[in-house]
């Protein structure tokens, strides 16, 4: 099928259509935009940001999408992209450095095929499709065609409020994402292999990303005069390519159907079996995973589980040094924080006693005047040699190295665990790190149980990016 070639005025006026314009805007609304043109030397350019220093690209409603377009009308603008996440707010760049701004995230499949097999396109979609079906969703599924291939959506408000209470939006999509194309290897690799020799290379991909954007449905592509419409899984065999001829686009509004808990079941276990998107790359991901192009990496095995006691001990040392720059005292702070926690757990205040009149029982440590550091809102007392103390016991770095390092370093080599440690926090905003109750509940306890995951995560980063360079 060939359509007519479209001039920028025809895409212009092709997004003046108020149908094509109300449908960005419902699909955009809470998420990060992108909006793709050429520069004045023929090349891609991207914005997304409203300008230089400005706040995030946002679109809540039909006349913003045309506001973006005369804004930058002098890159010639064609392509929408939206994030998979849906924000709280985006009044500032700030709001996009803040995981817990993240309320939805959406799970998405990116089948990446040619113009001249859509035929494997829809096979893989197909086998993606029946195995969420047998976890029972169905309702909340639709499929996209992006220009050259196919993405298969999970509406995010098919997670309910409770699960996503206790687990991060983006966890869940990365790791549904991930789990069921783990379940489905072979035979997506049966059809990978098996796909015709095309103008691109067929492939499947867990892109899911806290900045990853996907073509917003009704969007033109961004070279192919094809426009990016949605159907519902009942209409796959019958796909044509002609339902993406913009001029007369047969596009399904039902992607905002959805029952909500529907896809909790598989949330749920697929978190559990992945481990989650932060664990895995923190805030910003390097390199997406392709079951077609997957690397064989040796790596070093972590031989053994870390306790709480020494990811704690770990975790605050490596806290103190990005914040002060000091490695012997950040192994004092880090044994003092362990130590002060590890008490705090099993000497919890007794009814009628303070919070206040607990702390000094347990410090031990009655005089005001005595040397302190205040990190993040922790008050630390020092001794008089200026390492950290509780009681009347300072913490030395060499008990940190007894107490702490030791007992990593049975497990995997010491300074392994302390690069991927320090890896881990800077994925964290500075705002976090320097506070107690966040650092706490958002980078100790995700991890607490399986910081062995870190470790891995970060010598196959390490890896992959050796063997790319």
């Amino acid at each position: 099928m060939v359509f007519r070639k479209f001039t920028f005025t025809d895409v212009i006026r092709y997004y003046s259509r108020s149908e094509i314009a109300k449908e960005i805007a419902e699909y955009a609304r809470g998420r990060w935009i992108a909006l793709e043109g050429e520069s004045k030397e023929s090349k891609r350019v991207f914005h997304r940001y409203w300008w230089r220093e400005g706040p995030p690209l946002t679109i809540n409603s039909e006349f913003m999408v045309r506001s973006i377009l005369a804004k930058f009308k002098e890159s010639k603008p064609r392509t929408f992209y939206a994030t998979v996440n849906v924000y709280s707010k985006l009044s500032s760049r700030s709001d996009l450095e803040d995981p817990s701004n993240i309320i939805y995230a959406t799970p998405v499949w990116d089948i990446d095929g040619s113009l001249s097999d859509i035929e494997s396109t829809l096979k893989a979609a197909k086998v993606i499709i029946e195995s969420l079906e047998s976890f029972g969703i169905s309702k909340s599924i639709y499929l996209k065609w992006s220009g050259r291939g196919l993405h298969v959506h999970i509406h995010e408000k098919a997670i309910s409020d409770d699960v996503r209470r206790e687990i991060h939006p983006l966890d869940i999509a990365y790791s549904i994402v991930d789990y069921i194309l783990s379940i489905n290897a072979s035979k997506l690799k049966e059809i990978a292999e098996n796909a015709k020799v095309g103008e691109r290379p067929f492939k499947i991909e867990n892109k899911i990303d806290i900045q990853r954007v996907f073509t917003i449905p009704l969007s033109l592509h961004r070279e192919l005069d094809l426009a990016a419409i949605c159907f519902k899984p009942d209409e796959l065999d019958d796909f044509d390519i002609s339902w993406a001829n913009p001029d007369k686009p047969r596009h399904n509004i039902k992607w905002r159907e959805y029952i909500e808990g529907e896809a909790d079941e598989l949330a749920i276990k697929a978190y559990k079996e992945v481990g989650g998107y932060f664990i895995r790359f923190g805030g910003f991901r390097r390199k997406a995973k392709s079951i077609s192009v997957k690397k064989a990496l040796r790596i070093p095995v972590v031989r053994g589980k870390i306790g709480r006691f020494q990811v704690m001990a770990l975790l605050q040392a490596a806290r103190y040094y990005l914040l002060k720059g000091d490695l012997d005292k950040a192994k004092s702070f880090g044994l003092n924080r362990a130590i002060f926690y590890a008490w705090a757990k099993y000497h919890k205040p007794r009814y009628g006693v303070s919070k206040r009149t607990f702390m000094k029982q347990l410090l031990g440590m009655d005089n005001k005047k005595q040397p302190h550091e205040v990190i993040g809102g922790e008050l630390a007392f020092l001794s008089p040699n200026g390492w950290f103390m509780i009681g009347d016991q300072e913490q030395r770095p060499e008990d940190y190295d007894k107490q702490v390092a030791e007992k990593i370093n049975s497990i995997i080599d010491y300074e392994t665990a302390w690069r991927a440690a320090l890896e881990y926090l800077k994925r964290f905003p500075k705002i976090t790190i320097e506070d107690q109750r966040k650092f706490y509940e958002k980078v100790y306890v995700p991890v607490r149980d399986s910081f062995e995951k870190v470790i891995q995560d970060y010598l196959a980063t390490k890896k992959y990016l050796e063997e790319e360079d």
